[in-house]
C-alpha cells in the first residue's frame, strides 16, 4: 500500500475511536492506523483506570463525559459484531470529591459551573456523608461533591478493543510499522516515512500518538506541550465491604475506587520527570499514604497492597486540556491529543468531533472548538482544574 486516505498515526483508543467515525460516517473512506505496539503492551489504553465523570471545571469537559456516558451506555449497539460482543461492565456509583473548609470554595464554584451545564450532581454537608457512607471518616470534612448519575468505570481496554474491531470490520487497514517522519509543505503533510522503509502518501493526518504526540508533531515541525507522565495504580484489598463505595477524591490527593472484589488507588507522583519507565514507583506506597487512607476509611487499616502497575497520561502541561482539530497552517494535520488522564472516558465524543471536522470542516454534534490548536499559538490556556492525581 502507497496511498491512503487518512493516516492515523497510533491505534490506542483516540485513534481507534476517529477511525471508527469516520468510516461510520464515511464508508468509502480508506484509512490506515499504523501502531507500532500492536500488543499496547505500553499504550495508555491498556493501562488507563478507565473511569469517567462530570465534575470538570471545563463546560466542553462536560460535554463530552455526558457524550460518553451516552455511548457506553449502548456501546452493544454502536460496536458490537456477531462475533465479538461488547461487555464494559459500566458501573454507576458516582465520583465523590471531598474538600476541608479550605477547599470549599473551589467546590462551591465547580458545582455552579457542572449544574449550569446539566450535570447530575449534589453538594453533602459531613452529615449526609456519614449516613450514606457510614464507612467513611468525615470529622474533617466539610463538604462533599458527589455525582448522582452518569459517573462510574468500566472496562477501558474492552472498550478500546470494541472501537478497533469495529472500525476494521468498517474496512479500516492497521498496519504494524511505526512512523518514523513526515514529508510536507508549508501548508500541508503529504505522505509519512515508516520504519519499515516505505513511504505511504495521503490526504490527511492524524495525530493520535497518545503520551508520545510531541515527537510526532515534531516530524512536522510542529512544537506540542505534550509528555508522557507516569502514573502508578495500587492495587488494595480489604477485609470489610465498603457498601455503595463511589470513586473517592480525598482533600490530600489521592483517590481510590472499587476493582471487582479489589480497590485500585493513586495520588500524586512523588516522581514528576517526562517519560519514566513504565514500571510501579513502590516509593508511593508508605506509611504516611497508608495512614492518610486508614484516617479516612478505618477499613482500611487492614488493607493489604496485591500489586501495582504504572501508566501513562498524555499530560498537556499548557493547559491539561485535550487539543483537537486541525493545526492552523498545516491544515490536513489534525491533533487529538492531551487529554492528561481523562482520554478514555473522552474518546467516543472527541473521536466523533474530529471525524466531523475532518469530513465537514466543524464539529457539529458537540462544540468542541475552545480546544484547538490556536490557543496554543495564541497563549490563551483553557485550564481544567480538576485534574485527579
Amino acid at each position: 500500500m502507497t496511498r491512503t486516505d487518512v493516516v492515523i498515526v497510533g491505534s490506542g483508543v483516540m485513534g481507534a475511536a476517529t477511525a471508527y467515525w469516520l468510516t461510520r460516517l464515511q464508508p468509502d473512506l480508506r484509512v490506515t492506523l499504523v501502531e507500532s505496539d500492536t500488543r499496547y503492551e505500553k499504550a495508555s489504553s491498556s493501562l488507563s483506570a478507565s473511569s469517567i465523570r462530570q465534575q470538570f471545571t471545563c463546560p466542553v469537559n462536560i460535554r463530552l463525559s455526558q457524550y460518553g456516558i451516552a455511548f457506553l451506555r449502548d456501546a452493544e449497539q454502536h460496536l458490537g459484531l456477531p462475533d465479538h460482543p461488547v461487555a464494559l461492565g459500566l458501573q454507576e456509583p458516582g465520583y465523590l470529591y471531598l474538600a476541608q473548609s479550605e477547599q470549599t470554595a473551589a467546590l462551591h464554584t465547580a458545582h455552579h459551573i457542572q449544574k449550569q451545564a446539566g450535570a447530575d450532581v449534589a453538594l453533602l454537608g459531613p452529615e449526609a456523608l456519614r449516613q450514606r457512607y457510614p464507612w467513611l471518616n468525615v470529622e474533617d470534612v466539610a463538604l462533599g461533591s458527589l455525582g448522582l448519575s452518569g459517573e462510574g468505570w468500566f472496562d477501558g481496554p474492552a472498550l478500546h478493543q470494541a472501537f478497533l474491531k469495529k472500525a476494521m470490520a468498517q474496512g479500516v487497514q492497521r498496519l504494524h510499522d511505526r512512523v518514523t517522519g513526515m514529508d510536507h509543505t508549508t501548508a500541508q503533510v503529504t505522505a509519512v516515512q515508516l520504519a519499515s522503509g516505505g513511504t505511504l502518501h495521503c490526504g490527511q493526518v492524524v495525530n493520535a500518538a497518545g503520551p508520545w504526540a510531541s515527537e510526532v508533531a515534531t516530524m512536522a515541525g510542529v512544537r506540542l506541550p505534550i509528555e508522557a507522565a507516569r502514573r502508578t495504580v495500587f492495587v488494595l484489598s480489604c477485609p470489610e465491604p465498603l457498601p455503595q463505595c463511589p470513586l473517592l477524591i480525598d482533600p490530600s490527593g489521592w483517590w481510590l475506587r472499587p476493582e471487582g472484589r479489589f480497590f485500585i488507588s493513586g495520588a500524586e507522583p512523588l516522581h514528576t520527570q517526562p517519560g519514566l519507565p513504565l514500571e510501579p514507583d513502590w516509593a508511593e506506597w508508605n506509611n504516611e499514604q497508608w495512614a492518610s487512607l486508614a484516617h479516612r476509611i478505618p477499613a482500611l487499616a487492614a488493607l493489604r497492597v496485591e500489586r501495582a502497575w504504572a501508566g501513562y497520561y498524555e499530560m498537556n502541561t499548557f493547559d491539561h486540556n485535550a487539543v483537537i482539530g486541525p493545526h492552523p497552517d498545516l491544515r490536513n494535520l489534525y491533533f487529538i491529543n492531551g487529554f492528561s488522564g481523562h482520554g478514555m472516558q473522552h474518546a467516543a465524543g472527541a473521536g466523533l468531533a474530529l471525524a466531523e471536522w475532518m469530513l465537514d470542516g466543524k464539529s457539529t454534534t458537540m462544540a468542541v472548538d475552545e480546544l484547538g490548536f490556536e490557543r496554543l499559538l495564541h497563549n490563551r490556556p483553557l485550564r481544567e482544574l480538576a485534574v485527579i492525581g
